[in-house]
């Protein structure tokens, strides 16, 4: 690569451009428009930003074409711009509404993946028995369940991906059916309901606030139509739409009671939930989940735009695709609401955000507070320039529908779910939600996965794809290198149909995601 090509102006209006690779001082940047080259006065590390232009002290800052924060002290043309001279200040917006409703062209043809069909019409990527535990109490005794079925005994139920505990650190010392409590329940619910759980029991200590037999009675659990199994009050081999098992490890006599018997009930429902085949099913039935986790100066320039163009293709498919993370949309949302299919919508995004910052305000922090010492080593300086990049992830098509934590996804379309930024709690809601599939970029290498659902994850960079070759699954760094968006965005597309047909991810096949359930409640424990 030549010199001239070690950095790269995103927008004709742009005051920085991002370093593709890392470059020594006196590396230039020749306007394409024409005119001088202005060189580097520092070395700039690869996604880091080069002052393209002398910028006053108090002056805003631009890149993508959109203000990033303010010049805290003079700047240089070649000078590095990161936390030492460029702050966050304050944006002032102008909200718009349903103002750039995009018309995404049809596909020529239907696409379908093959996944599985459950009784009840919806659609499975993978196919678990889960252990849903109540509260903390219970986690050791769920997660001793899981433990009881070996590799080599799952092995002779070839079409079973796994038993997993789904365990938390929470459960109690919450007021009994308030904010938090519904919150958890309807997170524990959303993964018990979800289609890549065929069948579950709910284990719980039996005097905590979350208790198993509210969460059963007031969620509606049943167990899937066509499964068999030992349901309170229902013997053994009749077929279900009925109450799972709920244990109370108090009483069943203690830990090894329930476990024994949470054990035997799941060995009852390995033959029925083994009996499913692939088939195929419209991609219009799947539901993505993207989100970004340890992000770099990259991440809004190569992983998150290509994942916004797979974004859009599936939206286009009749798909559905859901942007979390709402702090870190926080500076962007009058990019979103311009995309609102209605002023209802665009409304809710905007609330959801100012919850956050009278949330973060009540215990003496800002958003900006957002950024990691990992994003910021890797070119990200404010709050502003992460979301920015970060809600390229939702491509160009109209946002229909702004859903609560966990909040079940009823309809098609882009649409955006409130969670935290925290990588497990927000791709955690998602999942309760139903998403199926979900997308991680990473600029600095995140390891995530998370069962029962697939984690795809995408480099921003070839140094990063190349060193974590065991943990990416996708290589967004060749944008950086001549690939355009447009042909990693239809890759990233296609490795969802895969991945939903089957095909493990890295992370699937190092076994990664045990420990990644982590419901959001917001409130205080008491």
């Amino acid at each position: 690569m030549s010199a001239v090509e070690a950095f790269l102006r995103l927008h004709p209006g742009d005051d920085v451009a991002i370093a593709r690779r890392s470059a020594k001082a006196g590396a230039p940047w020749t306007p394409p428009e024409g005119g001088p080259p202005v060189a580097a006065r520092q070395d700039i590390d690869l996604g880091h930003k080069l002052a393209l232009k002398a910028i006053r002290q108090g002056d805003p800052v631009r890149k993508y074409g959109q203000r990033i924060g303010y010049a805290t002290a003079d700047i240089q043309p070649g000078d590095w711009v990161h936390t030492h001279n460029l702050g966050m200040g304050v944006l002032e917006h102008h909200y718009e509404f349903c103002t750039e409703l995009a018309d995404l062209p049809r596909p020529a043809q239907p696409r379908t993946f093959l996944g599985y069909r459950r009784p009840d019409g919806r659609a499975a990527t993978r196919n678990y028995i889960g252990i849903i535990s109540t509260v903390n109490c219970s986690a050791t005794s769920s997660r001793a369940i899981a433990q009881a079925f070996s590799r080599e005994e799952l092995a002779g139920y070839p079409n079973v991906d796994g038993v997993i505990a789904l365990v938390h650190k929470g459960g109690c010392a919450i007021e009994f059916d308030g904010t938090d409590h519904r919150q958890l329940n309807r997170t524990l619910a959303g993964f018990a309901k979800h289609a890549n759980v065929a069948a579950y029991v709910v284990v719980g200590l039996g005097c905590e606030t979350a208790q198993a037999s509210f969460l059963a009675e007031s969620e509606g659990l049943v167990q899937l139509s066509g499964l068999r199994g030992g349901g309170r009050g229902t013997p053994a081999g009749r077929s279900l739409v009925d109450a799972p098992l709920v244990m109370n490890i108090q009483d069943q006599g203690g830990v090894a009671k329930t476990v024994a018997r949470g054990v035997a009930a799941i060995r009852e429902l390995l033959p029925e939930v083994n009996r499913v085949e692939r088939v195929p099913i419209p991609v219009s039935e799947l539901i993505l989940g993207l989100e970004c986790g340890g992000s770099d100066g990259n991440s809004g320039v190569t992983a998150n735009p290509a994942l916004g163009v797979a974004s859009d293709l599936l939206v286009a498919h009749g798909g559905t695709s859901v942007l979390a993370e709402t702090p870190e949309i926080y500076g962007g949302e009058h990019l979103l609401t311009r995309r609102a299919v209605s002023r209802a919508v665009g409304e809710k995004l905007i609330e959801r955000v100012r919850w956050w910052e009278e949330y973060v305000a009540k215990f003496g922090g800002t958003i900006d507070n957002n950024p990691s010492v990992g994003n910021k080593r890797g070119g990200l300086t404010t709050i502003y320039e992460k979301s920015l990049g970060a809600i390229a992830k939702g491509g160009t098509a109209p946002l229909s529908a702004v859903y609560e934590y966990a909040e079940r996804i009823t309809g098609r379309g882009f649409a955006v779910m409130d969670t935290p930024g925290f990588d497990p709690a927000s791709v955690t809601g998602l999942i309760a939600g139903g998403a199926n599939v979900v997308v991680f970029t990473t600029g600095r290498g995140s390891c995530f996965g998370c069962k029962p659902v697939p984690t795809i994850k995408v480099a921003t960079n070839t140094p990063l794809y190349e060193r974590m070759i065991d943990d990416m699954d996708v290589n967004a760094g060749r944008v950086l290198e001549g690939a355009t968006l447009d042909d990693v965005g239809r890759e990233m597309f296609e490795t969802i149909i895969d991945v939903a047909s089957g095909r493990r991810t890295k992370s699937e096949q190092q076994g990664i995601g045990d420990e990644e359930f982590c419901p959001w409640t917001p409130g205080p424990v008491l």
